[in-house]
């Protein structure tokens, strides 16, 4: 039988998520409890979440990635201020976002002007109940963050083709929410969950998003490399690093591939396993995220104006891919601050990373924004 009771298939049945990602242990704060239940039915326990509650957790979400970095994200700054092997251009990039960090904290002003388009991922298991369109008030959250804040409205309506209008209200947001299953706790009972991925990914970061489709020649250790020095040297430096790196190789498609990119560099997929198998599911190659790491401090680029910290980090995964094409490594940058944000228990909660959501997209500098793309097989993805 198969962990999901139906019989398996046949003894080469494999399944596996593919992307499975280990326990969550972003640290969270709590934002409120009013809203969340739980109510028990024929011995199975239901969560209840109100619309408000996910409109308010959504808007403090977006207020968090605007104005804060995670401690982790700031450890990496105050890193590049520590290194005797920093330049002068690297310390001053550190210190000028710490000081951006220090009065976006009072939350008048964002810590960039690029306030970004709000993406949100949200992963809801069976017996979560709602009782509406979530993705109506996840908007609604939103636009109340863009329009209270001081922030960017950066939305086009497309009126006609060739013809577009500023929204106001930095709507549409980019929404997607998968049905889960339902965690079991250690008594053996189900334990329903909403937790949420949220970004606010500026176009600078989005535009160092790349794929190319390559050949599998490509898929050897000196290649590989070669390939990646030329590729991420050409992020150059207007999504305003350090970035938080990620590339991805192999992908059963070009978007899943550009998606893990995106995911990869909010951290999001940072306890995925560390080696594949059978099952076909991706990977992190934690050896090949040193490798690149050391190249990319070895280009002289540094954190805007010359130096060691082109990239505070770098995220590689491999992704299964079709036998017909080869993987292709896509990087993407991600911008520094994304953020995991929040599950809903019986309480909501929201938390901020050093990028605001996190697990998120794909070229973006360590200032301000979330997360963190990928390619597809002989094709890679990369981006900040």
């Amino acid at each position: 039988m198969s962990t999901s009771g139906l019989p398996a298939p046949g003894d080469d049945f494999r399944y596996s998520d593919l992307l499975p990602i280990g326990p969550d242990t972003t640290p969270y704060r709590l934002v409120t409890t009013e809203g969340v239940s739980t109510v028990e039915v024929e011995g199975q326990t239901f969560l209840k979440v109100a619309p408000e509650a996910i409109r308010r957790l959504t808007a403090e979400a977006m207020h968090d990635i605007s104005h804060f970095l995670r401690p982790a994200h700031l450890a990496q700054l105050r890193t590049i201020i520590d290194d005797p092997e920093a330049s002068g251009n690297d310390r001053f990039v550190a210190l000028d976002l710490l000081k951006n960090v220090n009065i976006s904290a009072g939350g008048v002003l964002p810590m960039c002007q690029d306030t970004g388009t709000a993406i949100v991922m949200g992963k809801k298991s069976e017996g979560v109940l709602t009782g509406i369109d979530d993705g109506e008030a996840i908007s609604a959250g939103v636009y109340d963050a863009y329009t209270k804040l001081n922030l960017r409205y950066s939305q086009l309506a497309p009126l006609t083709t060739y013809e577009e209008k500023n929204t106001g209200t930095n709507l549409p947001a980019q929404i997607e929410i998968y049905s889960t299953p339902q965690p079991v706790g250690p008594d053996g009972k189900g334990k329903p969950e909403y937790k949420f991925l949220f970004m606010a990914k500026g176009g600078g970061s989005a535009n160092k998003s790349f794929l190319f489709q390559e050949t599998k020649a490509i898929l050897n250790p000196k290649r590989l490399l070669e390939f990646l020095d030329e590729k991420i040297r050409s992020l150059g430096t207007a999504a305003c690093p350090p970035y938080h790196l990620a590339v991805v190789i192999g992908g059963t498609s070009a978007e899943f591939a550009l998606k893990t990119a995106k995911y990869a560099s909010a951290h999001y997929l940072d306890d995925l396993p560390t080696e594949g198998s059978m099952a076909a599911h991706g990977f992190r190659d934690t050896e090949l995220e040193e490798e690149v790491f050391k190249l990319t401090q070895g280009f002289g680029i540094g954190a805007q104006f010359g130096g060691k910290y082109f990239c505070h980090d770098v995220r590689v995964v491999r992704l299964p891919a079709t036998a017909r094409r080869a993987p292709s490594p896509s990087p993407c940058p991600a911008p520094p601050t994304a953020r995991r944000s929040a599950r809903s228990r019986p309480r909501a909660s929201s938390s901020s990373s050093s990028r605001r959501t996190r697990r998120s997209t794909c070229p973006r500098p360590a200032p301000p924004r979330t997360s963190r793309a990928a390619r597809s097989s002989p094709s890679t993805s990369t981006g900040p």
